[in-house]
């Protein structure tokens, strides 16, 4: 009788085991989409930045760098943010 118990119990060891690690992955993608949200978010202040001063010295390349660097940051974070609601 004993035996069966056990058995039984290290089966649902086993099954908490492989929810825990399932809850590890999902920390792990929370954790990296935040990242991405957050490099994303200095990658567009930077080109705020940049575009600014492009702005401010009146040179073309300059502006259209940050206002790519701009968008960059944004495309970033949008995707950081879409990433962050896939269901596993």
């Amino acid at each position: 009788m004993s035996s069966k118990t056990s058995r039984k119990e290290n089966i649902m060891y086993g099954i908490t085991i492989a929810a825990d690690s399932g809850s590890v992955v999902t920390s792990a993608l929370q954790l990296f989409s935040q990242f991405a949200i957050i490099g994303g978010g200095l990658w567009a202040v930077w080109g705020v930045v940049t575009l600014a001063g492009g702005l401010k010295d009146q040179n073309g390349p300059a502006t259209q760098s940050g206002v790519w660097q701009v968008v960059g940051g944004g495309l970033i974070i949008a995707a950081a943010a879409l990433f962050s609601n896939i269901a596993l």
